[in-house]
């Protein structure tokens, strides 16, 4: 079983771009989707899920803004798209579902750059998200994935030093990700990568950036140790980053008995 999960930077634009093939040639089984910037009946008129495909979308009241939806091979069972009861996610940032009989969660985090206001809004979400996730780290199996908008080491992010005071890697954010690590999350790309340096899933559109591969790692796939004994491998697809979005889509393989 294959699992990605790709933030496309608007649904509609990445379709134009070239989405559908890098689909045919990444072939997930279940695919996470963040930033997808459209409802259902606004892809272009040409566009087909792939046949047989089962879709399951949680879009932002804000038109043209955030919006995640996994869609799979497999039935899906939706089973939450909150992070907090007492909390109003109008920005479409989760999905939770039973695909399989393994439970997954498509996440997107804020972004906290563009103001100090939205810094307080991702604080916010970091602060709802540990609780959300940590009554998930249970003997069940569970896997989430997204775009989490935090490199976590300086191993995550090319330019470490000059970025010290950017959102993204703030030292309490990354403080933040190194508690999931404690509460026993594993980090799937980084352990079957190692400690090199990247691989990078998320390139600035300036500079050439993505051409001289000078990015930060901000997108993850996440396991609960219920789920470690399934995981095979972990590949960042950075080909397709050159042509649909500024994000590469990450894979991980699993064996599913």
């Amino acid at each position: 079983m294959r699992i990605t999960t790709w933030n496309v930077n608007g649904i509609r634009a990445a379709i134009r771009k070239g989405f559908q093939k890098h689909l045919e040639e990444i072939r997930p089984d279940v695919l996470l989707l963040q930033e997808v910037r459209a409802l259902p009946h606004q892809l272009p008129a040409e566009f087909e899920h792939p046949e047989g495909w089962h879709v399951v979308w949680n879009p932002a009241t804000r038109p043209g803004y955030s919006g995640t939806a996994i869609w799979s091979r497999s039935p899906i069972a939706l089973l939450s798209t909150h992070v907090s009861s007492e909390y109003t996610d109008t920005e479409g940032r989760l999905i939770e579902a039973r695909i399989d009989g393994l439970d997954f969660a498509c996440v997107y985090l804020p972004s906290g750059s563009s103001s100090p206001d939205r810094q307080r809004v991702k604080d916010q979400w970091l602060a709802l998200f540990r609780q959300w996730v940590a009554q998930r780290a249970s003997a069940t199996p569970f896997f989430f994935g997204g775009d989490i908008n935090i490199a976590h080491t300086e191993k995550d992010i090319f330019y470490a030093k000059s970025n010290e005071q950017t959102s993204g890697f703030l030292p309490h954010e990354r403080a933040w990700f190194s508690e999931l690590l404690q509460d026993g999350w594993h980090d799937l790309v980084r352990e079957f990568h190692g400690d090199l340096q990247g691989p990078y899933s998320w390139w600035s559109n300036r500079g050439r950036a993505r051409e001289l591969d000078r990015g930060w790692r901000i997108d993850y796939l996440m396991c609960n140790s219920a789920a470690r004994p399934l995981f095979q491998a972990a590949t960042i697809h950075r080909e397709a980053a050159l042509e649909v979005s500024d994000h590469a889509p990450v894979s991980i393989d699993l064996h599913v008995p």
